[in-house]
């Protein structure tokens, strides 16, 4: 029979959570370098359209 402590035992080994996490993290650490590359390149982006358009007459 398959008691409760052995369950928990196997539940503490098994790493395929812990992989999952990881990625997951991963995941996050890359998404936030987009947001912020993206949202500094946007403002300077808008800043050279805003200086284009009232250069032109």
């Amino acid at each position: 029979m398959f008691s409760k402590f052995e369950g928990v035992l196997a539940f503490t080994r098994a790493e395929d959570g812990v992989t999952a996490i990881e990625y997951a993290l991963i995941a996050m650490l890359i998404a936030l370098a987009i947001i912020a590359s993206v949202t500094t390149l946007g403002q300077t982006v808008r800043d050279l359209f805003d200086r284009v358009a009232a250069s032109m007459p």
